[in-house]
């Protein structure tokens, strides 16, 4: 082990100690990065000069560190694909990549990782990008405060912010996501980390996982998308301190959770969505101290969820606190502070003497027949509410919160 231990100390001071600065620049030697690639070896960083670089496809084969001085533009005339990482600890940094190549068969990007580890990609600029940064089989690599833009109109003309599929240990971190399909999609991604993105008017979700166990994602604000955040067929998915605000349009959400299992949310907002959050075949999940504010329905929660606790939230100003499509109860709500609970408090002990039953008999029929909405507000509706609630028969009978909060949880 001792042997090992100096022949990688050896090795690091040979990479040390040859390393060397290429310049890039009209004024100086080297005038293109493709021929600092062909000259640099590992261990190498090319510093490139303000100006605009078409050069197609950039292909990074050897471990280096790209850093551009005054953001020079790498431009690929809506042609190619224009950088490619094919080398492992290999580092971008301070470029501004416009107009890449768009295709309905090749994935091009501005970035794209290559099936190799430790890529560093961070502070760049990216600006009408089919794909802005994509990784393919990345591994523990990092894309930290980049911006993203994208234009397309529709779903097929854009590419997703931030895509990664099948890649493990990923930290997406302070980025800023608009106009493309998803702001950051993860597809067969493990054990990694979202944290601190802004991904706002995306034409699809904010943030899609599909089939990505064992990550995280904390103190992300999706804003004004088109369907807010999906995570879908995963488990074991940690969502912390996020912002889901204005997530609007015809059976948008704020968050959808379809086919996850044992996940967690924790100290979320949901404000002005059409839906706060929407739950289909979710399992074992915990829903603790979130607040919901100014949405159509705070939760939508269909029949056929189990284990689902929720507890120690705030609802405020929701036009529908609950809602779901059957009778079966497989769930529980409790400790919840409702704004439209009218009980008492004769021991005060600060929880409510009689439980609150959040599914009104209005939100039963709307599920049912979308179209009565143009009554919601009408004489007949408000007492059709109030009948059910003294003579309960048609919303589900059990599904109450037994312990409502008297005064909001502190948050």
């Amino acid at each position: 082990m001792k042997y090992l231990v100096y022949i990688f100390a050896g090795l690091f001071m040979t990479l040390h100690v040859s390393a060397r600065v290429i310049q890039v620049g009209s004024s100086h030697t080297v005038h293109t990065i493709q021929e600092a690639l062909r000259v640099a070896i590992n261990g190498d960083s090319i510093i490139v000069y303000g100006g605009n670089y078409r050069e197609k496809n950039i292909s990074i084969t050897k471990s280096i560190t790209l850093i551009g001085k005054n953001f020079p533009v790498l431009d690929g005339e809506h042609l190619y694909e224009i950088i490619s990482i094919r080398a492992p600890f290999v580092t971008i940094e301070g470029f501004k990549i416009v107009h890449s190549g768009v295709s309905s068969i090749e994935d091009f990007a501005g970035i794209k990782i290559c099936n190799v580890p430790h890529a560093i990609i961070r502070n760049n600029i990216l600006d009408d990008t089919f794909f802005g940064i994509y990784s393919q089989y990345g591994m523990q690599g990092l894309i930290e405060n980049n911006r993203l833009r994208a234009y397309g109109k529709q779903e097929q003309q854009s590419g997703n912010g931030i895509h990664c599929w099948k890649s493990d240990r990923m930290r997406i971190i302070g980025n800023s996501i608009i106009g493309h399909r998803d702001g950051i999609y993860f597809e067969f991604v493990t054990n990694s980390v979202i944290w601190k993105n802004h991904s706002e008017k995306n034409i699809r979700y904010g943030l899609h996982f599909m089939f990505s166990n064992t990550d995280a994602y904390i103190s992300n604000q999706f804003i004004n998308n088109g369907a807010g955040v999906a995570v879908m067929f995963s488990h074991h998915v940690k969502m912390y301190d996020n912002s889901f605000n204005d997530n609007t349009g015809d059976g948008s959400y704020g968050l959808l959770l379809k086919e996850i299992n044992d996940g967690y949310l924790l100290n979320n907002r949901f404000n002005g969505n059409t839906i706060g959050i929407y739950f289909e075949g979710a399992n074992r999940l915990q829903v603790e101290k979130n607040i919901f504010k100014n949405n159509g329905w705070a939760i939508k929660m269909q029949a056929n969820c189990m284990d689902i606790s929720v507890f120690s939230n705030n609802f405020y100003s929701n036009t529908f606190d609950v809602a779901t499509n059957g009778s079966l109860v497989l769930n529980s709500f409790n400790g919840n502070y409702w704004d439209k609970y009218e009980g008492y408090d004769l021991d005060k002990d600060k929880k409510g003497d009689v439980p609150y039953h959040p599914v009104s008999l209005y939100a039963m029929i709307v599920e049912q027949n979308p179209t009565a909405m143009i009554l919601f507000r009408s004489f007949m509706a408000t007492l059709l509410d109030k009948t059910e609630k003294l003579v309960p028969s048609v919303t589900p009978d059990q599904l109450k919160d037994n312990l409502p909060l008297m005064k909001p949880f502190p948050l």
